[in-house]
């Protein structure tokens, strides 16, 4: 019961993101939200690389130049870590990028604060958190991304596909980087597929979402900037909103338990997520 009323909680936070859009004086091209796994299964290095993979990308001089290319040439971003159900902190609080100097600033804060650490997993609950961050923020966007990178799935508060349909349903996109570098959730069994397709299913969606994984140490840097180069160009393909309920009759993949399960009859999670008007009846 308490479980279902932390979910209950949860959902509603999210379905009040979308009720107030940002009412901020200044009109931005993209409102980013940049949600990073501190999570006990992220070692220091890998917490460091990912870390420094966004130092290096807003300094860089391509991801810059984008920025200014859009209508508004400026874009809003915040960054939180995140790791159990009840962890969830802001590094960086909403900051205007217009120009290099505020790229700057932003490099210089990221670089500067000291990097945490959590324990269990819980992505639901850090796409709610990341939810509520846009729905507050000072600046009226265009475009609202969230953008969530972590080496595991779900282990934590409610469902994470519930909660992600209810804020797609809210015209929030959110893109996924997974660290499949070291992770032990890539297995040879066929039912426990890799962290990259675990994203595609259970935590991306809205209209031009898109997975890029991270498969080596090599890859954190290249990933990053790949990665926020799409969402700042705003390059909006069609709506890609992955729900396991509508995969075929026979195979699902299971988003609850992390890999592909026959069909089973509506789950009690299901039955909620339709009661409190998020998921459609199957």
């Amino acid at each position: 019961m308490r479980r279902q009323v932390q979910a209950h909680a949860l959902a509603v936070l999210v379905i009040a993101a979308g009720a107030g859009a940002a009412q901020g004086q200044i009109d931005v091209d993209l409102a980013l939200v940049l949600a990073v796994d501190i999570s006990h299964s992220m070692d220091h290095r890998e917490q460091q690389l990912q870390r420094d993979g966004y130092v290096a990308a807003f300094l860089d001089a391509d991801v810059r130049r984008v920025i200014r290319q859009g209508p508004h040439g400026r874009i809003a971003v915040t960054y939180l870590e995140w790791s159990g159900a009840d962890t969830q902190h802001v590094v960086l609080p909403w900051t205007l990028i217009d120009g290099p100097a505020a790229a700057d600033l932003v490099a210089r804060r990221l670089a500067a604060h000291p990097i945490s650490r959590g324990h269990t997993t819980s992505i639901s609950a850090a796409l709610a958190f990341s939810a509520r961050q846009l729905k507050d923020s000072p600046y009226r966007a265009a475009r609202r991304v969230i953008d969530i990178s972590g080496d595991g799935i779900n282990n934590a508060g409610p469902p994470v596909d519930l909660v992600r349909d209810g804020i797609v349903g809210d015209g929030i996109v959110i893109n996924g980087l997974p660290i499949l570098d070291s992770n032990a959730h890539a297995a040879e069994d066929p039912e426990l597929p890799g962290l990259d397709t675990y994203y595609s299913h259970c935590v991306i969606g809205g209209a031009g979402s898109f997975v890029v994984p991270i498969r080596s140490e090599t890859d954190f840097a290249a990933a990053t900037k790949q990665k926020l180069l799409l969402e700042i160009a705003g390059l909006m393909g069609a709506a890609r909103v992955i729900r396991a309920q509508n995969q075929s009759p026979a195979r699902v993949f299971d988003c609850r338990r992390g890999g592909w399960q026959r069909q089973r009859p509506e789950s009690r999670w299901h039955r909620w997520c339709v009661a409190i008007g998020i998921c459609e009846p199957r």
